[in-house]
């Protein structure tokens, strides 16, 4: 295991058991035994759920809704190619590996179980459902050392995969930097999910090169070019109109999200999504 693995897993350990500790990573109801709360019937409510001696007390249906009694499901899936690179250095999947290390110890910390599982372009890797941080820290092991560049994933076959392979209800974290369409719908109808998006802020601002030769870290294929005010004009307005698309997908199907920059403190980031 390399310095830099064993750096990142004890810093996400040591935030997991402190910062992250007494967080909840989703607050599903299910059938189970404690109380949550006890609220007026809706349209569409299941009918076995109405507590009829309440309803009798106090003149209306009442629904007695209860925690979840089994274990949490949490599934991570990492979206892994090589636009996890962006300029010399891969920090993007960096901070990919961070955020899935960290969720996979809150998982465990929790004593839920925790499926890891990684796309890339010629490979798909699973961890079977495990509570064992040794599993935990292969995943991340594997993604840490995945070599992605010049290799491209596809999005669509990725979440038709997942969804097949999924068969429990779960909570699905879904990793990648979500610059190409991606349709998560058939995903939410049977699961929690959240997207976690990855990008490096040279991404969202990026500066003016001149005169430069590009390369692309998906197909290595180059292309000479002037990159100046127009062509930072141009690039913007297609990451404007991808990210509009992407959150009004994700509010369409009720997916919550995050974005996370290379630069960002991961804990504080889900912290606040888990509040």
């Amino acid at each position: 295991m390399t310095v830099a693995l064993k750096a990142l897993q004890l810093k996400a350990r040591h935030q997991v058991y402190t910062l992250l500790s007494g967080h909840n990573l989703s607050k599903l109801h299910g059938e189970g035994y404690d109380f949550a709360e006890l609220r007026e019937y809706q349209i569409g409510d299941d009918i076995r759920k109405i507590n009829w001696t309440i309803t009798a007390k106090l003149g209306k249906p009442y629904i007695k809704e209860l925690h979840a009694s089994r274990e949490l499901s949490v599934v991570v899936a990492a979206l892994m190619d090589g636009g996890l690179y962006v300029g010399s250095g891969n920090s993007k999947q960096a901070k990919l590996v961070e955020v899935a290390t960290l969720l996979g110890y809150a998982a465990q910390q929790n004593n839920d179980l925790f499926t890891g599982i990684g796309y890339r372009q010629d490979h798909t890797h699973v961890t079977p459902p495990t509570k064992q941080l040794y599993h935990i820290e292969q995943f991340s092991k594997i993604l840490f050392e995945a070599s992605v560049l010049g290799t491209t994933v596809n999005y669509s076959a990725s979440m038709q995969e997942l969804f097949k392979r999924v068969h429990k209800p779960s909570l699905v974290f879904v990793i990648g930097d979500f610059l190409e369409e991606i349709d998560l719908s058939l995903l939410a109808q049977k699961h929690e999910v959240i997207a976690v998006i990855i990008r490096d802020r040279e991404e969202e601002n990026p500066k003016k090169l001149g005169e430069v030769t590009l390369s692309s870290p998906k197909s290595n294929a180059k292309l000479d070019t002037y990159f100046g005010k127009r062509s930072i004009e141009k690039y913007l307005a297609k990451l404007r109109e991808n990210d509009e698309k992407l959150v009004e997908h994700f509010s369409r199907y009720v997916i919550r999200y995050v974005k996370i920059f290379t630069d960002d403190e991961v804990v504080g980031k889900l912290v606040r999504l888990f509040a």
